[in-house]
């Protein structure tokens, strides 16, 4: 039996290898279109340790980066572990990312070669030549790909570059301190950054999510939700690795076959954020909605004026937490607390509400901070951004970026985020992009991005809304800017709304004036425009 320690994901595999080596831990379900991917402990090993050789063959070396570019498939969870055994670093990137934005982030986290499913290759290849550190592309063979990879320059197949048979790499990831990944925010007021994850920090979040959230041994967990995320990663892939459960994972989320899954795979729980959940409730209701296998959702946003309605419908639970790829958890068990609340720290963790630098009264909202229980300093480490680390540690705690404020029991209830970011979907928007492209349309004078309170309810999330300023009224098409957008921004940055204003109020330091154009947009609404299907 082995002595190393759960703390290097690779040898948490190989551990789980020795004891239950034929455990069908993942299931990446095929929504009937495809064959199922299902991976036991030992699948993720010998595949891990091929596309390992493969790595090391394309001349990447201990501590150098690559970049998945892909949806929830089993190779993602493949490239974790081969990435593991041979040292490297893996950098998870949505699928749907594009332009400069991709460009940015390959280039930033210093990307030397990209494992790209062969629906985002159109995108990767457009913006290939201005990247300065990568030098090879992998494509991985799916059946959404439109193009055969032959049709793109210089992209290895996935599945003709591994070696038949299975090598024996020692685990060249020494030290459970060194970076396993780095995942990247959501760019909220500013470039992306790149948050780094150690294997450590992954693996024993991973152990301690179970006693967190409250599985039990025989639960299976599904998550929809992208792997590029830390969310899934931990709550249901990494949960699920370190203890043996059985997890279902969707190339996609789709809200119309949640239940179905959760049926035919006799999924115990799964995990909601944001709006998502008003989306699954907004469904028709059906005779069959409480007869799922289902003890308990996880929710990250559960707006409170569907909360009970929500658990009576579906004969469910919910689990409310809140927290960050960062680090900062919250969670409010089943049963516990009132309706609306984000929960209470973990154990591990003490936390501070802070406005001005100063502690807030019991009801009063503020900045939330967190330290580690010990008194010890907070570490964050974004990629190549010290000056960012310093001012996400400050002081020694975590500054999570978000208002909240604490009740007479000590329940904490999310107020908003602060800064220019906008929370659609329990995604934080970069309003600049967005912008961007509608100014570059030639159609507007000026185009100013916001958010309103969601017309889902969901606590802390807002719809998109773009205020321009058109060039000429009489021919202006605001159905032309709906279609410039879905074309050039990723389908979560896309706007709710677009309001037509003749100017867009704004201070002498040329600041907008967003609470006029609220107002605007909730008194003339004959302005307000949405997008015609």
């Amino acid at each position: 039996m082995s002595t190393r320690p759960d703390t290097i994901l690779a040898a948490l595999i190989a551990n789980r290898v020795e004891t239950m080596p034929d455990r069908d831990v993942l299931t990446v379900e095929g929504a009937g279109v495809r064959p199922d991917e299902v991976r036991t402990y030992r699948q993720l090993w010998e595949n891990g340790q091929r596309l390992a050789q493969v790595l090391i063959a394309r001349g990447l070396r201990p501590g150098e980066h690559f970049a998945l570019l892909m949806a929830n498939h089993a190779a993602f969870i493949e490239a974790m572990v081969a990435a593991s055994i041979s040292g490297t670093v893996f950098v998870p990137i949505d699928p749907r990312t594009k332009g400069d934005k991709l460009a940015y982030m390959l280039d930033h986290a210093q990307c030397k070669g990209v494992i790209a499913a062969d629906y985002t290759l159109g995108h990767l290849c457009a913006v290939r030549g201005s990247l300065k550190h990568l030098s090879w592309v992998i494509g991985l063979e799916t059946d959404e790909g439109a193009r055969p990879l032959s049709d793109f320059s210089d992209v290895l197949s996935y599945r003709a570059s591994w070696p038949e048979q299975v090598p024996e790499l020692p685990i060249l990831t020494r030290d459970p301190e060194s970076p396993m990944q780095l995942i990247f925010t959501s760019g909220t007021t500013g470039d992306p950054k790149g948050i780094v994850m150690t294997h450590l920090r992954y693996c024993a979040a991973s152990a301690a999510v179970p006693a967190i959230f409250g599985y039990a041994v025989d639960d299976r967990h599904y998550s929809g939700l992208s792997l590029t995320h830390a969310n899934a990663q931990v709550i249901t892939l990494g949960a699920s690795l370190a203890t043996g459960m059985r997890a279902v994972l969707s190339r996609r989320f789709t809200k119309s076959r949640l239940w179905g899954i959760t049926r035919k795979y006799q999924c115990t729980t799964f995990t909601l954020l944001g709006g998502m959940t008003t989306a699954i409730y907004s469904e028709p209701a059906r005779q069959d909605d409480p007869d799922n296998p289902v003890r308990f959702v996880i929710s990250a946003g559960m707006p409170a004026a569907i909360w009970t309605d929500f658990e009576q419908r579906f004969n469910v639970r919910i689990v409310e937490f809140y927290g960050a790829a960062e680090g900062g958890l919250t969670v409010k068990p089943v049963g516990a607390g009132p309706v609306g609340s984000i929960g209470k720290p973990v154990p591990t963790l003490k936390h501070r509400i802070v406005d001005d630098g100063r502690d807030c009264a019991s009801g009063a909202p503020g900045e939330l901070l967190f330290r580690p229980m010990d008194g010890s300093p907070f570490k964050i480490e974004y990629f190549g951004n010290p000056e960012a680390s310093a001012k996400k540690g400050q002081d020694g705690w975590l500054h999570m970026g978000d208002v909240v404020y604490e009740d007479e029991n000590g329940w904490l209830f999310f107020e908003y985020r602060k800064g220019g970011g906008i929370r659609h979907n329990g995604e934080f928007i970069n309003p600049a992009p967005i912008e961007k492209v509608i100014a570059e349309s030639g159609t507007v004078d000026d185009v100013y991005v916001y958010g309103v309170k969601a017309s889902s309810g969901a606590p802390g999330e807002k719809d998109v809304v773009a205020a321009v300023v058109p060039k000429r009224v009489s021919d202006f098409d605001p159905q032309q800017v709906f279609r410039r957008c879905r074309a050039q921004l990723e389908a979560s940055s896309v706007i709710s709304f677009l309001q037509v204003v003749p100017e867009i109020p704004k201070t002498a330091s040329e600041k907008p004036l967003e609470r006029y154009l609220v107002d605007m947009f909730e008194q003339q609404r004959d302005s307000v425009f949405t997008e015609i299907p």
